[in-house]
């Protein structure tokens, strides 16, 4: 019995941490999917999104790309501006 309890929280602490990896690997694929939409792919629009100084973490720009897609267009064309403007210096 007790054997078989150390054993779950072997499984239980591995899966905390396959959790929060899991999670991160769906917002990118969500952010990916949405930044094709809008011409950009996935290090393209991180990399526009950061030379824009936009402070959104991955999670929020995931939620965006599902719930508000208007929002998320914007974030995608302000993040080709600052591609372009990077590009053009």
């Amino acid at each position: 019995m007790v054997e078989a309890v150390h054993h779950a929280w072997m499984h239980a602490y591995r899966g905390r941490k396959q959790k929060k990896r899991d999670m991160r690997r769906l917002w990118i694929v969500r952010i990916g999917a949405a930044a094709r939409m809008h011409g950009l792919n996935y290090s393209r629009f991180m990399n526009g999104v950061s030379r824009a100084g936009i402070e959104l973490d991955r999670k929020i720009l995931a939620e965006l790309a599902v719930a508000d897609a208007e929002a998320f267009a914007a974030i995608a064309q302000i993040a080709k501006d600052a591609i372009g403007s990077a590009q053009a210096a």
